[in-house]
C-alpha cells in the first residue's frame, strides 16, 4: 500500500503575505516561448525568509551556523504534529498538555494560523499565534531539535528582545515557518524538510512534506 503524501509548502508567489519593511519578492519570465524563444526562462527574486522556509542559527545569532551546516538528520525522520485550534499563544502548559512523547525531536505546531492562507488578500496580520519564551525553553528542555508552525515566525508579532527565536536558536534548534498545515490531523509522521544549500545563509526556502505511516497512528489533538 502507498503511503501518503502530504505537501505542507505555500506555493510560491509573491501574493503570500510577508513581514513589514521586508522586500517584495518577484517571480518573473525573462524569456517565453510563445514569443519566440527556445526555451522558457524565469528568475526569482526573495528574501530568504518569505513563504515556507527555515531559520538558521545565524538569523539571530551573530557566529551561529548557517543553513548549508543544519545536519540532515535533523531535518528528516519521524515527527509529532499537535494542533490548537483555540489559543491565541501557546506556553510551555500547552505544550506539557499534549503529553508529547518522550525522545520526540520534531515537532510541527499546528494552529488557527493555518486559515490565514485562505486569503491573502488580507494581507499580514499581528494576532498571528506563536509561541512564548517559555514555551521556547520547553522545547530546549524536552530535547526538541526541529519545530515547525503554521505562521511567518515562530514567536509573536514585536516579541521584545526576540527571546523566543535568541533562545532556539542558540540552542540549535532548527525553525521550520511558513507551513501549509490546512487539512493536516495531529498525529505521528515522517517529515522531510529541504531547505536551498545557501552558504553560510541565516535561512532558506524549502520544500516540507509529510508522510503518513503505513498504519495511520493519530497522537496527541
Amino acid at each position: 500500500m502507498s503511503r501518503i503524501i502530504h505537501d505542507i509548502t505555500l506555493t510560491f508567489t509573491p501574493d503570500i503575505p510577508r513581514f513589514p519593511n521586508t522586500p517584495e519578492p518577484t517571480l518573473e519570465r525573462l524569456r517565453k516561448m510563445e514569443e519566440g524563444a527556445v526555451n522558457n526562462l524565469s528568475r526569482l527574486d526573495t528574501h530568504v525568509h518569505f513563504g515556507t522556509h527555515v531559520d538558521a542559527p545565524r538569523h539571530f545569532i551573530a557566529d551561529g551556523t548557517g543553513v548549508d551546516a543544519i545536519p540532515l538528520d535533523v531535518l528528516l525522520g519521524p515527527c509529532v504534529v499537535v494542533d490548537f485550534p483555540d489559543l491565541a499563544e501557546i506556553g510551555p502548559e500547552d505544550l506539557e498538555a499534549k503529553a508529547i512523547a518522550p525522545g520526540t525531536t520534531r515537532l510541527i505546531v499546528k494552529t488557527r494560523n493555518s486559515d490565514l492562507w485562505n486569503d491573502y488578500a488580507q494581507g499580514f496580520r499581528t494576532d498571528f499565534v506563536a509561541l512564548t519564551p517559555a514555551a521556547a525553553e520547553w522545547v530546549i528542555a524536552h530535547g526538541i531539535r526541529l519545530i515547525g508552525i503554521d505562521c511567518l515566525s515562530i514567536e509573536r508579532y514585536q516579541e521584545p528582545g526576540r527571546v523566543t527565536h535568541r533562545s532556539l536558536l542558540a540552542a540549535q534548534v532548527v525553525l521550520v515557518e511558513g507551513l501549509d498545515l490546512r487539512g493536516i490531523a495531529a498525529g505521528s509522521y515522517e517529515l522531510v524538510c529541504m531547505p536551498l544549500k545557501l552558504k553560510d545563509c541565516d535561512g532558506a526556502p524549502a520544500r516540507v512534506a509529510l508522510i503518513e505511516p503505513e498504519a495511520a497512528t493519530r497522537g496527541p489533538r
